[in-house]
């Protein structure tokens, strides 16, 4: 059975060696002078999105300090990373990650750090992914589990367990508490998600969204995904004038009354779409993929998540 940090020399002076000199360069990068005052002594974990951030942040606390390298209003597939937070990646005591594709940018840095004997979380994985069933995503994994509840409740024990596991001088039992105390609020939201939608008569339950990224939520309360204005699972994908003029011809067959478009992107696409193909529909703006900064509609995951399911439950039912 391992032990605490003292019974791991060799991995810690590989692995913040290396991460020394990154820090060093990352700090000329980012032109860092002076001292900041005490340094933290904590343990520190570092997360890719700010989804998994404020996750993380619940289950941990004051346990170590949480770094969360995607910023509010960030598109998880195309943000990047700096040099010197290329090195926090590599210093960490636990690298949490979504995986499954979706951190285009970052995955790679993940991986250096995995080498470097870095304890890693990819939670995608872990939750029981679902594929793509529709267009040219077919058979591909879906990374965005987050819009299902119930497999965040699941990530949410399997982050406390790892960072109590992995992630030397937290409070086991002061972990473990803030994972249940939070899983209940998920659990909580679950339960008044699907009462809230709940009032969307079964014929209306069609999503059109800007790319496909609602498949665990269609899936767990039982909507039917009509298509996306973008056909793939990521937003760095473009559609064709053909798959333009396929959707439209969907949307009218199958009387969709909105198009549900991320709020971190420009919804011109939706709203081309709209105009060139005179379609009666709504572009309704949702937090898909993004936290927002505090006061902003969606700066936890129990907001967004709340907000997403009352604006998806007007406009479906909207006459």
């Amino acid at each position: 059975m391992r032990t605490e940090r003292a019974e791991r020399p060799e991995r810690f002076s590989r692995h913040r060696t290396r991460a020394g000199v990154l820090l060093l360069v990352g700090a000329l990068f980012a032109g860092l002078t002076g001292c900041s005052g005490a340094a933290d002594e904590r343990p520190t974990v570092v997360v890719t999105t700010n989804i998994l951030g404020d996750i993380t942040r619940q289950v941990v606390g004051d346990q170590a300090e949480v770094k969360v390298l995607m910023k509010p209003n960030a598109d998880p597939h195309s943000f990047g990373v700096s040099a010197a937070e290329a090195a926090q990646i590599e210093s960490a005591d636990l690298v949490v990650y979504n995986g499954l594709g979706l951190e285009e940018n970052v995955l790679r840095h993940v991986a250096a750090a995995r080498e470097s004997d870095v304890p890693t979380l990819g939670v995608g994985d872990a939750v029981d992914p679902l594929t793509y069933r529709t267009d040219k995503t077919a058979g591909k994994p879906d990374p965005h589990f987050w819009t299902d509840p119930y497999r965040v409740r699941k990530a949410v024990g399997i982050i406390g367990e790892k960072v109590a596991e992995k992630v030397d001088g937290v409070d086991k039992g002061a972990v473990r508490a803030q994972t249940t105390a939070y899983g209940k609020k998920v659990e909580q939201l679950g339960a008044w998600m699907k009462q809230s939608f709940g009032t969307i008569p079964k014929n209306r339950r069609k999503l059109v969204t800007n790319h496909h990224v609602f498949g665990y939520m269609a899936r767990r309360f039982d909507f039917r995904v009509v298509g996306a204005v973008i056909p793939s699972g990521t937003t760095l994908a473009s559609p064709s004038a053909a798959d333009m003029d396929a959707l439209s011809t969907t949307i009218k067959k199958a009387g969709v009354k909105a198009i549900f478009a991320d709020s971190s992107q420009p919804d011109r696409l939706a709203q081309a779409l709209k105009r060139e193909s005179h379609l009666e529909v709504a572009v309704i703006p949702l937090f898909s993929e993004s936290l927002t900064e505090k006061g902003k509609g969606a700066a936890t995951y129990l907001q967004m998540m709340r907000s997403n399911t009352k604006a998806i439950a007007r406009g479906l039912t909207k006459s």
